[in-house]
């Protein structure tokens, strides 16, 4: 046990070094939290919605190759269940993430900065 923790401890560290990298890099709390979620939007969840799409075809092959067992056609139909429930789980995470980037401004330059306002009737 005491192996397999330092293993995953070593892991662990050695793919949080891009963070720390990217700490010099960040300024402001406000551009901490935009380039934050810029990474969960462009890689992170992708990446896991893709292991979601996987999954349910895990399940899809499982269920067609099953013949004529009905356990493993059990099986398979509960692994395409899970996997359309991940992936709904997964597309909603993602919508509140830009709901949330959205509301506090943290998406960068292509958000505006300013709420617009109706310009005065002219002539007064």
């Amino acid at each position: 046990m005491n192996k397999f923790f330092k293993q995953v401890s070593v892991s662990g560290l050695t793919l949080a070094l891009p963070v720390f990298a990217l700490a010099q890099s960040v300024t402001s709390l406000e551009g901490g939290f935009a380039t934050i979620i810029r990474l969960i939007n462009n890689y992170i969840i992708p990446l896991i919605i893709g292991l979601g799409v996987v999954y349910f075809l895990w399940g899809v092959l499982q269920y067609v190759t099953a013949g004529g067992d009905d356990e493993k056609k059990a099986a398979g139909r509960s692994t395409m269940i899970y996997g359309v429930i991940a992936l709904f789980v997964m597309v909603s995470v993602w919508g509140l993430v830009n709901v949330l980037g959205g509301t506090f401004n943290f998406g960068g330059a292509n958000r505006p900065t300013q709420i617009p306002t109706v310009p005065p009737p002219q002539g007064f």
